[in-house]
This record gives C-alpha cells, sequence and structure tokens, in this order.
C-alpha cells in the first residue's frame, strides 16, 4: 500500500510539473535546433510543433522531424492559404489562419488539430466586429478557457475569444505599441510578445515583450455590432534578441511546460518586405531562408 502510494504521488507530481509554464526574467541561450517551418512554435511535455505559412510539422526535442501535415487548409470552412503562429493544449494544435495577401488578411480563424495526428477537427470563425484585421501570434489562455490573437497590421490590440462559446470576448490594448508583433504565449497572468521591430539590413535586433493580463474581463459587442470596449495592457521590454546568429524577422515563442524553457523561432538570411520574404542576402552567402528554434534556460 505505501509502495502504491508513492508511485501515485509521484506520478502527480510529475503530472504537476509537465503543466506548468512560468516566464522568466532572465535567460541564457542553451541550443539553436533548425526546423522547417517559419511561423510558430509550440510546446508541450514531449514534443515541439512548428508552423510554416503553409504547413504542420511535429518534432521531438533533439530537433528530429516526426511527423508533417503539408495539406491543413483542407476542410476550413473559410478558404485560407497562411498560418501564423500556434499553441498546443490538452493535446489540440491551436493555428492562427487567415487569407495573406501583401500585407493584409481576410478570412481569419482558429483552426484545431489533432495534436498526435497533426489531422483537422474543428474552427472558430472570427470576428470582423472586433477590428482585428490580421491574424500573427496565437496563445490559449489556459487559466481562462480563452485563445488570444494578434495583429500584424495593427499591434494595437490583440484579441480574446472565449474557448467555451466560441465568441469574441474582449481586447487589450497595448501600451506601448510591440511594433509588427508576430507571436504571443500565456503563462502566469502574463503575456509575451515578439515583435519585429528591428531591422535585419542593418542588423538591428527584434525585441521580447510581457504584459500583465490578469485583470481580463467581458465587453463583448455593442446592441450595434462593434467592440464593446477594451482593457488596458501595460508593455514591458523582457529581452532584446542581440544572440541571434543573424537579425532577421522573429516569429512566434512557446514556454516548456516541462522545464520552463522559452523557445523562439527566428528566420534569417532573406530581406522581409511587407511581411514576405523576397530574396537572399547573397553577399553574406545565403541562397535561403534559415529557420531556427532558439531554446533559452530560464536562469530568474
Amino acid at each position: 500500500m505505501k509502495k502504491m502510494f508513492l508511485t501515485c504521488a509521484v506520478l502527480l507530481c510529475s503530472m504537476a510539473v509537465a503543466s506548468a509554464q512560468h516566464p522568466g526574467t532572465q535567460y541564457r541561450l542553451k541550443k539553436v535546433i533548425p526546423v522547417e517551418g517559419r511561423q510558430g512554435i509550440a510546446a508541450d511535455a514531449e514534443y515541439y510543433y512548428v508552423s510554416g505559412s503553409k504547413a504542420l510539422y511535429k518534432y521531438d526535442k533533439t530537433g528530429k522531424l516526426l511527423m508533417e501535415n503539408k495539406n491543413p487548409f483542407t476542410g476550413l470552412k473559410k478558404p485560407a492559404n497562411h498560418i501564423g503562429d500556434i499553441d498546443v493544449w490538452k493535446g489540440e494544435l491551436y493555428c492562427g489562419m487567415e487569407t495573406f495577401v501583401d500585407g493584409h488578411g481576410t478570412n481569419i480563424q482558429v483552426a484545431v488539430f489533432d495534436a498526435k495526428t497533426l489531422k483537422f477537427k474543428r474552427s472558430l470563425a472570427w470576428e470582423p466586429a472586433s477590428g482585428q484585421v490580421e491574424c500573427s501570434g496565437l496563445a490559449v489562455d489556459r487559466l481562462r478557457n480563452m485563445v488570444w490573437m494578434s495583429d500584424w497590421v495593427d499591434s494595437r490590440y490583440v484579441y480574446c475569444y472565449s474557448l467555451e462559446t466560441g465568441k469574441y470576448y474582449t481586447k487589450m490594448q497595448c501600451h506601448p505599441t510591440p511594433y509588427w508583433c508576430q507571436g504571443i504565449t500565456i503563462a502566469d497572468d502574463t503575456m509575451l510578445f515578439t515583435a519585429d521591430d528591428g531591422e535585419s539590413t542593418w542588423q538591428i535586433p527584434d525585441c521580447v515583450y510581457s504584459a500583465d493580463i490578469s485583470n481580463v474581463t467581458y465587453s463583448g459587442l455593442t446592441d450595434d455590432g462593434i467592440a464593446a470596449g477594451a482593457m488596458d495592457g501595460r508593455v514591458k521590454l523582457l529581452r532584446a534578441m542581440t544572440d541571434f546568429r543573424r537579425a532577421g524577422e522573429i516569429e512566434g515563442l512557446s514556454i516548456d511546460p516541462s522545464n520552463d524553457d522559452l523557445i523562439v523561432l527566428n528566420n534569417r538570411g532573406v530581406q522581409i518586405l511587407l511581411g514576405m520574404p523576397k530574396g537572399p542576402f547573397t553577399k553574406e552567402g545565403y541562397t535561403k531562408e534559415i529557420h531556427e528554434l532558439y531554446v533559452y534556460e530560464k536562469i530568474k
């Protein structure tokens, strides 16, 4: 009986550790992993999930590619041609999708996939009246059963939807605004943002920011069908990504629930215009864009 009790206690402890995600204030680069996708990163206790603009990938934590879905738009209620940031929760992969052309998005939606198989399951519809016109970052708020999306075109706001009802819930105005927000993740009432606010041409680094989201209240829509309100989000600089191998285009980020590692996806080697890769920096020896996960150990 004592042995059984001890085994159960150890199992419960392991489950608690595996489900914990806690942001830090200081990080140290641990390793860099090359991947196929250039958009989003999500992590659960066992795997890394990466999104490309038109594909989904599943990796083990050594960087070995285990599975891919190169037809992720099949089954959607509205057509899409672009995947942005992603998150994973309770065995499901949440993906921000849209039709994206020259810096403008339409048909925005949260598409949900089975994390085990990478097969499409269902989608959550966008509310145009919220004011959102593009989907870049995406994060599940586990404490409130919500999902949030950021807007690359106008990064003043991040938009919140209830996973229980599937309806628009509220939005948060970011003060100051993280310029060209690309990815978001949420842990311990804190939202982390990646912002493509550097300049790859002149090797100016992109940055990661944070904001407290502990005071989320419902605003919804007015009787006239427009957004009824917004919460105030105070954004602070977490770190400039000066340890990237080359300044480029920062994308998604995630916190590993097994060890609190911060994982950030960065692209390097090509010029970016209106959010689109246009051509390599041939004078530096690049012939194509390189996608890498930067894995950071939390030290404080």
